[in-house]
């Protein structure tokens, strides 16, 4: 039988001589059958070495909001190629970029742009640290937030270490963690306000900020419960915390404005990466005036040599101009697409008597593959999806559906790009169906 990824396993064997593992980054082992090498892509649809096609649902782990190799963005940073790559200066086009965020975002009076979402988190951290003179940043169990020592803090520990339910566990799930972070913490679980108040009250006058995803995305992509935003807002406003939104990956996918346009929330800083260069190495930190104030008076160092790069400035104000182009459309015609996509993948699901449960916002889902018994309905919290995902089963059925061409996250996440069309899910959901028999024909249920 001709192997469909040969040339990427060779390439795969070639790399370890010569990179760590093999991958620049951790999280790219986890493909299955082998880390895949690409040649090209174009709009919702990637190209590997082997020159198999896939529809990308991938999609730059949700950095390609636009698709693969936009014209128009590649013109923009080509043509600022020309004039000069990096300044460590300024340039027009960054106030360009910082006035576009503050008419898109409801929480951006002010704007600092960094490499990655990861150093924003940082800033952000150590922002809300001065600002109130206090040590403590609460996250949410199983929430990510950078790779970094502090982004990681409570990020998907086992089981066996969660601690009880009333205070998770602070476990970094690195080894070479300073171990003084993990103090600098406090975890409590995602969409419990009743909970969240009682772990704000018994660290009282020490927490400096809440951080969150406002739809957890990297778990499950799992919706905040009526109530629990606006319990953040009151008890930072109450407490006189910061509230921290990371919109990583919310950021310009669900509204314009955000997750926080969407949700009907303004929060003190937000974090945004990913979409908001499209693919080039690109973040920001927004944020109200008060909050950035120990950056504009040089209390709190804010720096960065590449900070501001006009390439990813252009590509940026590029991306940026689209979504404002957009106008109203924007995200009906992505959220209507995810809609249908998350409904054929559940009647083929159904049809073949698989446990697939898709459960998110359209632009952006989870694909739930239930264990053997595990209840029905929403996933709504970090160890509820320990105990009813069965990451096994879904590897297997994520393996079948990029044999026939489909490429979803290795983890279960979907998206759906500004560049997919109404022939992209039709055609997807017709491979999966050949997918989908193919695993309910091999999967044996223990």
């Amino acid at each position: 039988m001709t192997d469909r990824y040969a040339k990427s396993r060779k390439l795969f064997h070639r790399a370890q001589n010569s990179i760590a593992a093999g991958v620049n980054s951790g999280i790219r082992k986890m493909e299955q059958p082998v880390p895949l090498y690409f040649s090209h892509g174009s709009g919702s649809r990637v190209w590997d070495v082997d020159g198999n096609e896939y529809i990308d649902f991938q999609i730059g782990q949700g950095a390609l909001l636009y698709g693969h190799a936009p014209a128009g963005m590649a013109e923009a940073i080509g043509e600022q190629a020309k004039l000069g790559t990096h300044w460590a200066a300024q340039c027009e086009l960054e106030i360009d970029v910082a006035e576009r965020l503050q008419k898109l975002m409801p929480g951006a009076e002010l704007v600092r742009f960094n490499n990655s979402a990861t150093e924003v988190v940082l800033s952000a951290f150590r922002l809300a640290r001065a600002h109130t003179g206090r040590p403590l940043i609460l996250k949410f169990e199983g929430a990510y937030h950078g790779w970094a020592d502090e982004g990681l803090v409570g990020f998907c520990p086992p089981a066996d270490k969660w601690g009880d339910d009333e205070s998770p566990t602070r476990l970094h799930p690195s080894q070479g963690v300073i171990p003084e972070v993990l103090g600098t913490f406090v975890v409590a679980r995602w969409n419990d306000p009743a909970h969240l108040r009682r772990i704000v009250d018994a660290h009282h006058g020490q927490i400096a900020a809440i951080v969150f995803e406002p739809v957890m995305c990297n778990t499950c992509c799992m919706e905040p419960v009526p109530g629990l935003i606006e319990t953040i807002r009151e008890l930072c406003e109450r407490d006189g915390m910061l509230m921290i939104a990371d919109e990583t990956i919310t950021g310009f996918r669900f509204a314009p404005g955000g997750a926080q346009e969407y949700l009907g929330f303004t929060p003190d800083l937000t974090i945004l990466g990913k979409a908001i260069g499209g693919g080039v190495p690109f973040a920001a930190l927004v944020g109200k005036k008060s909050a950035m104030q120990k950056i504009i008076d040089g209390t709190v160092v804010h720096a960065g040599t590449l900070n501001g790069n006009p390439l990813c400035l252009a590509a940026s104000k590029w991306c940026l101009d689209h979504i404002i182009g957009l106008g109203g459309t924007h995200p009906k015609i992505a959220n209507d697409l995810g809609q249908q996509l998350m409904t054929g993948l559940r009647s083929l699901a159904d049809k073949h008597d698989i446990p697939l449960r898709p459960q998110g916002p359209g632009p952006a889902f989870h694909a739930v593959m239930l264990k053997p018994g595990a209840a029905e309905g929403p996933i709504n919290d970090y160890r509820d999806y320990v105990r009813r995902q069965d990451a096994p089963r879904w590897t297997h059925l994520r393996t079948c559906l990029l044999e026939q061409g489909v490429r979803a996250i290795e983890r279960g996440l979907w998206f759906v790009s500004l560049a997919h069309r109404q022939q992209d899910i039709d055609e997807a959901l017709v491979k999966a169906a050949a997918a989908f028999a193919k695993h309910a024909a091999e999967w044996k249920v223990a």
